[in-house]
């Protein structure tokens, strides 16, 4: 299957067409998605990762328990509905009368199983870390499941609603859509027709590709997608080359991790105050103004400022002092070592991560730190870490800096992390997190600099469209219901 290309342009002719195109807006018709990474594939997520393409259609064609609606709240899926416990220790879900492709009943037995397949030993899902709360998953009918847990998580559905979560059997799922056709790298989804589906799929049949960010944004400008989506800080530039304005340019405002985690602890590195004089002399604010996304702000704590689980963020000691001090103090504990340090920071080669490095540099040069950009898996001292969190749930952002997770860790974080995971009251799980995050916040295992930037170029068709804290917008969503 090929799509047209009636006024596709080359990249560098984005901004003089996107002035000149005469290409029409669509209002009807198929919803043209191009998702920036490679060609959309039903990935398991127990066994590799997904890239934008993959999510948008895992998350099409296969449910979860629960998903996210389009501002980013919990719904019904596969249960069709749930009871917490009063002590919130036990989440009972009865399973809705979906079916597979080849028509049999969908049973809480099969959905137990690929919950447990999630959380096993050889699982390499990367939610995984933050399933240790779970104690037991048990079918306790042919429609009821039950699961329960060491102590109480207020989050836990919108960690079930992630696609990282959908229930599959022999790769398929239970809709809303289901695959119809895939050639040349486009695949094209069709609603599944049903009784459940009506109230919330609007759209019934869905172009999706995966293609590079240049090519997915050329694409959007002449008149041939209706959402690009999966854009991140490195591909930032491309769409404001190409003159989308703010109207069509949407920003999420996302919550995780935008930062720098060392990834190593030998030579001047295995020095904390070596570590935190690199994290101090970023000059956050200049990044910030530099990248001009709506509501941004500089971080310096590992947490961002709300996490729904955690009391207010534990600053670093300097985080208050003034730049030319920050810099100054830097300076003075890098002067002290024996020769000045190279530093080589992986991330990809793309024109925003290539913006993010230049300040980077600057800022370290400044106080006798040179260094060096290399590719995403080469060998390095830093590395770039741009993830979204799943759910508001501060264990997600310190599991990332255990001794399990990279070699700049201590012991008694970890220890203070899996007496949270057991505590049997939010009181005391509180308590253990902020011990966690006070001894991580002196070791310095990363340098935070904001929260993740992630964008779409969203078309004036798309009224269900919602910017929320997960970045993820939903096909069955896209189309606002109508009354």
């Amino acid at each position: 299957m090929t799509m047209p290309f009636r006024c596709l342009v080359p990249f560098a002719l984005f901004a003089s067409a996107f002035a000149l195109s005469g290409c029409e807006e669509r209002a009807t018709g198929p919803l043209r998605v191009s998702a920036i990474g490679a060609p959309p594939e039903m990935v398991n997520p127990n066994l590799q990762p997904m890239d934008a393409a993959s999510a948008f259609l895992l998350e099409a064609t296969a449910q979860g328990l629960v998903r996210l609606d389009a501002s980013g709240e919990v719904e019904p899926a596969l249960a069709q509905s749930w009871i917490v416990s009063d002590d919130g220790l036990r989440y009972t879900f009865r399973i809705r009368q979906a079916t597979w492709a080849d028509g049999s009943r969908v049973t809480a037995e099969q959905v137990t199983a690929r919950l447990l397949a999630a959380a096993s030993r050889a699982s390499r899902n990367p939610l995984k870390p933050v399933l240790g709360a779970i104690a037991e998953v048990e079918a306790m009918t042919d429609q009821v499941l039950e699961i329960s847990l060491q102590g109480p998580r207020p989050n836990l559905l919108h960690l079930l609603a992630q696609p990282e979560f959908a229930i599959m059997v022999d790769g398929g799922g239970t809709g809303p859509y289901r695959v119809a056709e895939a050639e040349d790298g486009v695949v094209r989804l069709v609603a599944i027709q049903g009784e459940e589906e009506e109230e919330t799929v609007r759209l019934s049949e869905i172009l999706l590709r995966g293609e590079a960010a240049a090519t997915a944004v050329a694409r959007f400008v002449q008149g041939e997608a209706d959402l690009v989506t999966g854009g991140t800080i490195g591909t930032l530039p491309l769409p404001r080359a190409a003159g989308a304005d703010g109207g069509q340019l949407q920003f999420d405002p996302a919550a995780g991790l935008l930062g720098l985690e060392f990834r190593s602890a030998e030579g001047p590195l295995a020095d904390p105050a070596v570590r935190a004089a690199m994290s101090m002399a970023v000059d956050r604010e200049s990044l910030v103004s530099a990248l001009a996304v709506p509501t941004l702000q500089p971080i310096t704590s590992i947490l961002p400022p709300i996490t729904g689980d955690a009391p207010r963020p534990v600053l670093p000691v300097w985080a208050l002092s003034s730049m030319p001090m920050r810099r100054e103090l830097a300076a003075r504990t890098i002067a002290a070592l024996e020769a000045r340090p190279r530093i080589r920071v992986a991330m990809p080669d793309e024109p925003g991560y290539r913006l993010l490095f230049a300040h980077l540099r600057r800022d370290w040069r400044l106080i006798g730190i040179e260094a060096e950009r290399v590719g995403p898996d080469e060998t390095a001292e830093l590395r770039l870490v741009d993830a979204v969190a799943p759910a508001r749930l501060s264990s997600w952002y310190f599991r990332r800096f255990t001794c399990e997770a990279g070699p700049v860790c201590d012991a008694e974080a970890d220890a203070a992390l899996e007496a949270a995971r057991m505590a049997p009251t939010t009181a005391q799980r509180r308590m253990q997190l902020n011990l966690a995050e006070r001894v991580l916040t002196g070791l310095t295992p990363y340098i935070p600099l904001t929260t993740p930037v992630r964008w779409s170029l969203v078309a004036p068709r798309l009224t269900g469209f919602r910017p929320n804290p997960f970045a993820h917008h939903p096909a069955g969503t896209l189309i606002a219901q109508e009354f």
